[in-house]
Parts: C-alpha cells; sequence; structure tokens
C-alpha cells in the first residue's frame, strides 16, 4: 500500500524519543476507544492547563513563556506566527497585541486526541503563510455504538500540583446510537502565583483562572462523517510575568463543521469554522491592579472565519493527486479607552488597529508517487493571496503634549495608503527512501512564505506608552509596525536519516539536520534606549539564517513476563540563528537541550524517571537586549496505577528544586515592578502532583 511522503514525515515528526502520539482519522466504535494521547502505549497526562506541553520533546519543538496555558510554540527556532498552528481544522492567530490569546491556548488538553508538531519541511497541503512548520491539533472524535442500541460514557479527571495551588477539572459525557453521537466536554483550571527553585522566589505575574465547555454532534452513515462542534471559553484572568500588562478578560465562541466521505476514486474533506473573541488587558494586583481611575484598559474585538476543501485523486495504486482551497478571515478591533482625569491616557479613546482586516485565500495542488516499495516522491505547488487593510486612528489627544508623537503619528498614518496585497507561493520536494530493512532516509527543500501580521504592519504609536503595549516578545522593548514589510521567504532544506529494527519497536536513532536561509526575515531596527535599558524598536525586513540538528532515539531495555517492559528514551536539539544584517543572534533561539528518560511497566503500574539538561544561553539577540541565562539540569520522577476504570498518577517536578532561568521567558516583569530587580523568568521550583481519572 502506498503511504505518501508527506504522511511518513509527518510520522517522524511525532516521534518524540521514541514516543509516537496516536493520529486519528476516523470515528471510533466504543470498544475501540483510544486514549487521549499514547506513548508506547502508556497513557501520558501531566498537570498543565497549557496545551503547548503534549508537544514537549517533539523533533525541534520548543515553547516560549508567556501565560499560564498559553505559550507560544517554536519550530527550528522559528516562533508564533511563523508556525501554522490549526485547532481542530481552525486556522487560528492571536488577536491581542501581546498575543496573549494563541491558538493553543483554546483547547483543554483533555480534549486533544492528537498532536501533530512537523518542523520545517512542510507538505503544502498543510497549510501556508508560515515559514517554521506546522501544528496540527485535532479534537477526540465522535463515539459511536456498534449497533443500533444506546451508548452511554465518559469520563472525568481531577489534578492538582502543590506549587501555586494550581488545580484542574475536566469531563465528558456521550450519548450515541451506531449513526448519531452526542458529547459534552468541559473543563477548568486555576492557579496562584508559582514559586521558582532554590530560595523559593515567588513568581508574579503567574495565576490564572480559565474555563472550556463545547458540545459535539457527530453523524455517520457508511464512508461519510459530519461533525459540528460548538463551544465557548472563558479565562476571567491569567496573569503574564513577561509582559507590562495582563489578560483580565477573555472570552471566545466558535462553530466549527467538518465533513469527510471516501469514495472509489479517492476522499474528500470540507470544513468551515467561525469564533469570535472579546478580550482585555489590564493590570491584576501583581502590578499594581486596575479600577475605574488606575490602570490601563486595552480591549480587542476579533472575529475569524474560514472554509477549508480538500480532496486526494488516486490516479493509481502507487500515486495520488491532492487539490486544495481555503479561505480565511480575520477582522480586529483593538482599542484603548480613556482613563477618567487622566492627563495621558485621555481623553480619546486610543485607536490602535480600527477595522483592520487580514484575509487569506490559499490553493494547493500535491502529487504523491511511489517509484518503487523503497523510493516515493511527493511534489506541492501552493498560490496564498493575503490581502490586509485598517482603518484610521486616533491617539489618546490630538492637542495634548503628552501624546505629540502619537498625534504626528497617526497624522500621517491616516493619510498614507493603508492596504496592502502579497502574492505568495510554496514549493515542497520531498523524497523518502528506505535503503535496506534497517536504515531509511528522508529529505528534501521547502520554499515557504509567510506576510505579515496586522501589528507588525500597522501598529503606529510613536509614545513610548503606546510602544511598549506592542511587542508579544517578553522583552520589556517597545514596537511599532512598518506598513511596507515585505513578506518573508524561507528556503529550508533538511534530511532525517533513520536506522530501527525491523519492526520499529524494540530501538531506532533519528538524526535530522537543517538548513533555512530566510530573505526578508521580519526582525528590528533600534529607534531609542530607554531608562531602564530597554529599547524602543521597528519591525524592519532583513535576510537571516537558521541552522541545526534534531535527534532522538529509543530502545526496548527489555519485555518479559517477570520484569515488565523497559524502555529509554533520549533526545538532543541545536540550533543557531543568525541576523545577516546585524551580524546578532536571532530571538528567542532554545540552546542545546536534551533529555534521558527511563520508562518502566510492569501489569498495571507504570512509572518513569527524567533528567533534563539545558546549555546556556550564551548566543542573544542584541538588538533587543536578550539577557543571557545559565545551563540547568531537572530530575523529574512519577509513577501511575490503572485499577478498573480509574487511573491514579503522581509526579514530583524539579525534585532537587533546581533554581533556574528559563531561556526563552524572556524578562520577569511582574518581578520587576515590585523588586525593581530585572532578571530572566524564573522556571517552576519543587512541585508534587496528584491526577485521578474515571472511565465509564
Amino acid at each position: 500500500m502506498f503511504i505518501p511522503t508527506s504522511r511518513r514525515l509527518s510520522r517522524l515528526a511525532l516521534l518524540a524519543c521514541g514516543c509516537a502520539f496516536t493520529l486519528l482519522h476516523t470515528p471510533l466504535h466504543a470498544a475501540d476507544r483510544p486514549e487521549i494521547i499514547t506513548v508506547n502505549g502508556i497513557r501520558q497526562h501531566n498537570t498543565s492547563a497549557d496545551t503547548t506541553k503534549l508537544l514537549h520533546n517533539s523533533l525541534g519543538f520548543s515553547a516560549y513563556s508567556a501565560g499560564g496555558i498559553s505559550s507560544l510554540p517554536v519550530l527550528n527556532g522559528m516562533a508564533d506566527d511563523r508556525v501554522a498552528t490549526f485547532v481542530d481544522g481552525m486556522r487560528l492567530s492571536a488577536g491581542c497585541p501581546n498575543h496573549m490569546n494563541p491558538a493553543m491556548s483554546y483547547i483543554d488538553p483533555d480534549s486533544v486526541s492528537s498532536a501533530v508538531a512537523t518542523a520545517g519541511i512542510t507538505s503544502v497541503s498543510d497549510g501556508g503563510d508560515s515559514t517554521g512548520g506546522t501544528i496540527t491539533i485535532t479534537r477526540k472524535p465522535p463515539v459511536f455504538s456498534k449497533n443500533a442500541k444506546l451508548l452511554i460514557t465518559g469520563e472525568a479527571r481531577g489534578t492538582y500540583r502543590s506549587n501555586g495551588g494550581a488545580s484542574g477539572a475536566s469531563g465528558s459525557l456521550t450519548i450515541a446510537n451506531d449513526w448519531l453521537s452526542l458529547r459534552y466536554t468541559g473543563s477548568y483550571a486555576h492557579a496562584s502565583d508559582y514559586h521558582a527553585g532554590g530560595a523559593d522566589q515567588r513568581v508574579r505575574s503567574t495565576n490564572y483562572l480559565t474555563y472550556n465547555h463545547a458540545v459535539t454532534l457527530g453523524i455517520q452513515h457508511e464512508a461519510q462523517l459530519f461533525t459540528l462542534t460548538a463551544g465557548q471559553q472563558d479565562t476571567p484572568y491569567e496573569g503574564f510575568p513577561n509582559q507590562y500588562m495582563d489578560l483580565t478578560n477573555n472570552r471566545s465562541t466558535f462553530v466549527n463543521g467538518k465533513y469527510t466521505n471516501t469514495f472509489h476514486w479517492g476522499t474528500l474533506e470540507a470544513s468551515g469554522f467561525w469564533q469570535r473573541v472579546s478580550h482585555a488587558m489590564n493590570m491584576l494586583s501583581d502590578k499594581g491592579g486596575h479600577s475605574a481611575t488606575r490602570g490601563m484598559p486595552m480591549n480587542t474585538d476579533g472575529r475569524t472565519a474560514g472554509y477549508t476543501l480538500k480532496t486526494t485523486i488516486n490516479l493509481s495504486s502507487q500515486q495520488a493527486l491532492g487539490l486544495g482551497s481555503s479561505f480565511e478571515h480575520s477582522g480586529l478591533n483593538d482599542w484603548w479607552p480613556a482613563i477618567p482625569s487622566s492627563m495621558m491616557m485621555g481623553p480619546n479613546t486610543f485607536h490602535n488597529i480600527n477595522n483592520g482586516h487580514r484575509n487569506h485565500l490559499g490553493h494547493y495542488a500535491q502529487w504523491h508517487a511511489g517509484w518503487t516499495p523503497r523510493l516515493s516522491t511527493e511534489l506541492g505547488l501552493r498560490s496564498d493571496i493575503i490581502m490586509m487593510n485598517t482603518g484610521p486612528v486616533t491617539p489618546y489627544s490630538w492637542t495634548g503634549m503628552m501624546s505629540m508623537a502619537d498625534a504626528m503619528a497617526a497624522k500621517h498614518f491616516n493619510t498614507s495608503s493603508r492596504g496592502r496585497t502579497d502574492y505568495n507561493f510554496d514549493v515542497t520536494a520531498l523524497t523518502h527512501w528506505d535503503a535496506t530493512d534497517i536504515f531509511s532516509i528522508e529529505g528534501g527543500y521547502a520554499r515557504k512564505t509567510r506576510s505579515p501580521n496586522l501589528y507588525e504592519r500597522y501598529a503606529w504609536g510613536r509614545g513610548i506608552m503606546a510602544m511598549k503595549m506592542v511587542g508579544w516578545f517578553g522583552d520589556g522593548n517597545g514596537y511599532v509596525g512598518n506598513p511596507n514589510l515585505t513578506p518573508e521567504i524561507a528556503h529550508t532544506v533538511s534530511t532525517t536519516l533513520h536506522w530501527h529494527d525491523k519492526s520499529n519497536k524494540r530501538w531506532s536513532v533519528q538524526i535530522q539536520p537543517y538548513y533555512t536561509y530566510t530573505h526578508h526575515y521580519i526582525n528590528v531596527m533600534p529607534l531609542a534606549t530607554l531608562a531602564n535599558g530597554r529599547r524602543t524598536l521597528a519591525f524592519a525586513n532583513h535576510n537571516a539564517q537558521s541552522y541545526g540538528i534534531n535527534s532522538n532515539a529509543f530502545i526496548q531495555l527489555w519485555n518479559t513476563t517477570h520484569y515488565g517492559k523497559a524502555v529509554l528514551h533520549t533526545h538532543l536539539n541545536w540550533v543557531r540563528g543568525q541576523d545577516l544584517i546585524t551580524h546578532t543572534g536571532l530571538y528567542q533561539q532554545m540552546p542545546t537541550n536534551g533529555s534521558v528518560r527511563f520508562q518502566e511497566t510492569y501489569g498495571a503500574w507504570s512509572g518513569y524517571t527524567e533528567l533534563t539538561l539545558v546549555k546556556k544561553k550564551s548566543t542573544v539577540d542584541l538588538l533587543r537586549n536578550e539577557p543571557h541565562t545559565p545551563g540547568y539540569a531537572l530530575f523529574d520522577l512519577g509513577s501511575a496505577y490503572h485499577w478498573r476504570a480509574f487511573t491514579l498518577e503522581g509526579s514530583i517536578e524539579n525534585l532537587m528544586n533546581q533554581h533556574y532561568f528559563l531561556p526563552l521567558g524572556g524578562l520577569s516583569l511582574g518581578d520587576y515592578r515590585s523588586t525593581g530587580i530585572l532578571s530572566p523568568l524564573p522556571g517552576l521550583g519543587r512541585s508534587f502532583n496528584l491526577s485521578l481519572s474515571a472511565k465509564f
């Protein structure tokens, strides 16, 4: 049976130290209901409410810290908007000048059936308008009974984390027969500020509270499946330790419909979605609090809607043609209400983005060919048209001395031409060769293009305060947009060398070197230096390069009746990014890091120990005054016991209570406001975690 190269590549991307996520495409009967995430047959849960944790140890993946549920993804050193992120088929982007509501923050981990991170070379069918790769988060599929009898099934889970007093609960209930399924899922997560290791320092602005609700309707008939999901997320507050602001309310409402069918000639997939986000920022108590006359209210209203059409046509038993079309509309209003009696923030409303929109129309063609049982190729072409515009803006005041810089910038912005249309195209060429039964090579070339986001082009404020309110980098700097930015064009070559036993179950070694040259990389140029050493920066096109090596391996140490099954996993990632114009390091590049994990399963019991090693961060972005961080080692251990329908799990994170700084955490601005000490963001200290789940 012919397997397209891109599917093999995605399967390689799922392997993290030998750990494979289970990917689901078809509806499952109750008896075949899967675990949420499986790693060598062992269900892996954590007490974090952050869905990015599911991708831990994926090839080339890291994340830089933001809020407790809102980490931003990084693939091969390229972060955030450079990564195309799909949540259950919906291409979502952050609608906030600090990116406090990224795509993966809109789904809780217990609702996920699969999490796939593909770095570097991605198929054109995986979406355009990205240069770093693709992340696909898939919600649990509908469950149907095997016959016409009514099926009632569900699950529930509760979690606790001692550090920060974090707690969470989630559950689902499904009522279904053999053709109709109705499921409700809900979750809750809360945490207070956590404490760092060592001296038990409280890390301010790390608290959060969030709720998720969703209802999924599934209808199946023969090879057809229709799924309709509607849901709402409420986040009353979420602290951001590396930002000047915090999230004080975020409500997301969405509807998402999908239809799939299999024919004798191939497959058809159609989907459509709509989302509205109402978002508010201000200062929580750690940063001084807010009231009607104190703080700085910042409001955002965003709407996203789109469709996707995909079809695969079987040209022969060894060749397939994929065709697709998609459209995404993102509308955004970002305004900052005036504070009564404030000379700096009033008397007008500050319109940061006024009726902005970003429309993305994309089409692709993709050809898979299996030339021999051991050799296959994929060639893909993609066209993307990005249409952007925004309306006239207003500063807090047109005449006040404190608003003079913003008033002059607003006048210039309003009289300039703001509409922009980018015509982008991508190319992907991949080859897979099974050289022997135990060695395979996969690799190729990709040309990927990304257009600027709305803030990179249209954030116009030139006052220091206005610029400091824009920026999703956690660096304490201020940013202004550039309407004349051109799209990034990334050229990537990558190869994956894979050694394994014939069954690919007892041992495996993967080594993945890559190189990316990005023309018109969107970086920054300095404007001024502030009193605290931070800077104001303008977005600008430069040229850049990124290169590195991702690797992982696993070996099954034993698998016997008397001693159970033991597996040793390792992974090691290294990346280096450079701005070729300023000759500085690129921002948020993870230093060399790796882990060693020993995992044992014996009957209903399982356990693990893991050592994580991170090298000191010595290559930094000098333009942003990025801090150096020392290296560190963390030791974790955990265990789980399965009894009938129940699973009890316990773990200890950072067992030795190591004090360390997060290499991608930015600056601890929440602590800086209270202590006057500006330092990198500290990581989580020792924490005792507990989880209890049940199924029925």
